[in-house]
């Protein structure tokens, strides 16, 4: 790992506030030429109205650093997306996922957050199917984060509990590819202070798994350190300001992979981005966004969010990341 389109385009987000996008981006004309020799320049920093699968063919390949999303679920949003059936829905995302495929840089990752719904009853598994079938279309499944709901609605249900966690699954073109695991390090916590203050022998050495799996800790390796990798489990709450959106996808989540998979400057691609958050995660952190949604109004929506973040931005002082 190493640390004109026919679509029905909308109007870029800046023109409304030319100053702020242009002190924002400022900076990263160095580090965004590769990107923008390879993409229109009428595309960057762009919510685009339309399909995703006929924007995406329109995309150059090997483009975007980073693709991070959540798909409508099978059989939701039926008003605004027309709703996939669970037993459809493999078949109906293939041919997108092989758009993404195509756009997405050999060093790049895709983010999938995803969740499969009960139907008669039982967990219905298009979601391990589609994996699988990911796998067969050539992505590698690198690792499965889970997004724990901190605050999910309360509810009863005679044959299971609440829904307080979703799937983000992480999938690459190649074994090798860029993550910057330092940029999302997380504060050690209380339990060194009594756990590190007096070492074993055992703890200045590597110490093998007694269950022969390979793996082993040396714990001495983090007396001084003030910081952590942290887990794949991602603790968050769904409050956001998508309020006016189906689906509670905070701006947390995608900036996490963001800061994870991307450095300031990289292009980062959404093909369901609803209204805007993931566009918004980007402009705080520093990357360039690329954005399809097929609802015109939560394509304004969007546009409206990111000249809210970046108005708050300009007033700050540009306090991105």
């Amino acid at each position: 790992m190493t640390s004109g389109l026919n679509a029905n385009m909308e109007e870029p987000v800046s023109p409304n506030v030319p100053e702020i996008t242009q002190d924002l981006f400022q900076t990263m004309t160095t580090a965004v030429a590769p990107a923008q020799r390879h993409l229109e320049s009428g595309i960057l920093d762009r919510v685009i109205q339309g399909d995703c699968l006929a924007v995406l063919g329109k995309l150059p390949a090997s483009s975007v650093d980073l693709i991070v999303t959540s798909p409508p679920y099978a059989d939701n949003r039926k008003g605004v997306y027309n709703g996939i059936a669970p037993d459809r829905y493999v078949e109906w995302f293939l041919p997108i996922a092989g758009q993404l495929q195509r756009v997405l840089k050999p060093t790049g990752s895709f983010v999938l957050n995803i969740k499969e719904r009960a139907v008669n009853g039982e967990r219905h598994p298009y979601v391990l199917q589609l994996t699988l079938r990911l796998r067969e279309q050539g992505w590698l499944w690198i690792e499965e984060y889970i997004w724990h709901k901190k605050n999910c609605y309360p509810g009863r249900w005679p044959n299971r509990f609440r829904d307080a966690w979703e799937r983000c699954l992480h999938f690459s073109r190649q074994k090798r590819f860029r993550m910057y695991q330092d940029a999302v390090m997380v504060p050690m916590g209380n339990w060194k202070v009594s756990r590190l203050r007096n070492l074993s022998e055992t703890d200045k050495v590597r110490d093998n798994s007694q269950a022969l799996s390979g793996f082993g800790k040396r714990v001495a390796n983090w007396v001084g350190r003030e910081r952590a990798y942290p887990t794949n489990v991602l603790h968050m709450a769904t409050e956001c300001g998508n309020k006016n959106h189906s689906a509670t996808f905070p701006v947390a989540l995608p900036d996490w992979f963001i800061r994870l998979f991307t450095k300031p400057g990289d292009v980062v691609l959404d093909p369901f981005m609803g209204s805007g958050t993931s566009a918004v995660a980007c402009v705080r952190a520093r990357r360039h966004f690329i954005g399809v949604e097929i609802s015109a109004t939560y394509c304004q929506q969007a546009k409206e969010r990111i000249r809210a973040e970046q108005r708050t931005l300009r007033d700050n002082g540009h306090g991105g990341r």
